[in-house]
């Protein structure tokens, strides 16, 4: 059967009206759904029986569910979510005094074929729809609220997949968490993270994104990010610096540089001097430096703390603005480029 949650509004309202039922009941199940998160007719209290027993034979909800749940010595929390067709993804809630972050999947691994991440090394299998995303969502807010007693304060697409290559349901789903028929939460808390695809950052310019942008550099050097990032051989440097000053143009947003310092690969002075000059041609931008993680299928390691402070330093005596983004959930396979459905060492919910 449809997942009923594919449906619009007035397609939902046309379906209705179709069951011999009248059409005002459309909005009742549209605000059930993602103002209240249900995931099941049942739950849809102020529908008539008859009326929920009708669309229950037409349709469905494929709602994820929590296969396992690991929690770090540093209090983040990774689930493994499993879908209704048997695919696996995972999220991760990132817990700080300030934020409850959820870093959320976009697709069922990834294309891209990065280096440096484990999900990289993963089978692209399918896109997510936006209702798989949003429910991602809905559940870090439960072990949120449950375990910590807060409501989720940020969203992060960072987690399994390139989400531009999935744009449509993102973007739906961004609008399901931020429209007064859904969550209702602030754009300005939700972060999308992109390898790089040139083309759809345009077209978010042109739809008039007020989300934040993050991308995932990474080297400022062709050859360098080519090598690690096979994306960069279609979307060079040259055209990702002129989207994102069109970005920026069209909404003013803030655009965030992410760059995993990895040993003897770009931790140097060279390659400093490279991220400046990448970031200096970029309006209102921020450099994130993240510890890097190493993974078991690739030998890239972490230059230390040492090495990354002295990185940051250099940016910032060059007007970088420059923030080192500290690894949570490492021993849990939870931090940055670490997801790669270890489910094997989880908890069972």
């Amino acid at each position: 059967m449809i997942d009923i949650r594919s449906k619009t509004l007035s397609e939902i309202k046309e379906a209705i009206e179709s069951l011999g039922e009248q059409g005002f009941r459309a909005k009742q199940v549209y605000e059930w759904i993602w103002k209240k998160g249900a995931t099941s007719f049942e739950e849809m209290s102020n529908l008539s029986i008859g009326l929920r027993e009708k669309l229950s034979k037409h349709y469905a909800f494929y709602a994820i569910q929590v296969a396992t749940r690991q929690e770090s010595i540093d209090g983040t929390i990774k689930c493994a979510f499993s879908l209704h067709d048997g695919g696996v993804i995972e999220g991760v809630l990132i817990p700080t005094e300030k934020r409850m972050t959820a870093c959320v999947s976009s697709q069922v691994g990834c294309s891209l074929d990065c280096k440096f991440c484990a999900t990289g090394y993963l089978k692209r299998m399918r896109n997510l729809s936006a209702a798989e995303i949003y429910d991602q969502v809905v559940l870090l807010n439960k072990e949120s609220t449950e375990r910590y007693g807060k409501p989720l304060s940020n969203i992060v697409f960072m987690g399994m997949g390139e989400p531009l290559l999935n744009y449509k349901e993102v973007m739906q789903s961004i609008d399901h968490l931020c429209g007064t028929h859904g969550l209702a939460m602030s754009p300005s808390r939700i972060t999308v993270s992109t390898a790089g695809i040139v083309k759809m950052i345009y077209k978010m310019a042109d739809e008039g994104a007020r989300f934040n942008l993050a991308l995932s550099l990474h080297a400022a050097n062709d050859a360098k990010r080519s090598a690690i990032m096979p994306i960069n051989d279609t979307n060079p440097l040259s055209d990702l610096s002129k989207a994102l000053r069109y970005y920026h143009g069209k909404t003013g947003g803030q655009i965030t540089l992410e760059y995993a310092v990895m040993n003897d690969t770009n931790d140097g002075q060279k390659e400093a001097q490279e991220l400046i000059a990448f970031a200096q041609k970029i309006p209102k931008v921020k450099v994130n430096l993240i510890e890097y993680n190493p993974i078991d299928l690739a030998s890239f390691k972490s230059p230390g703390m040492a090495t990354i402070d002295t990185f940051a330093q250099h940016l910032k005596r060059h007007g970088v603005l420059t923030v080192i983004r500290r690894s949570r959930g490492k021993d849990i396979d939870a931090a940055c480029g670490q997801l790669a459905n270890k489910q094997e060492s989880g908890s069972a919910e």
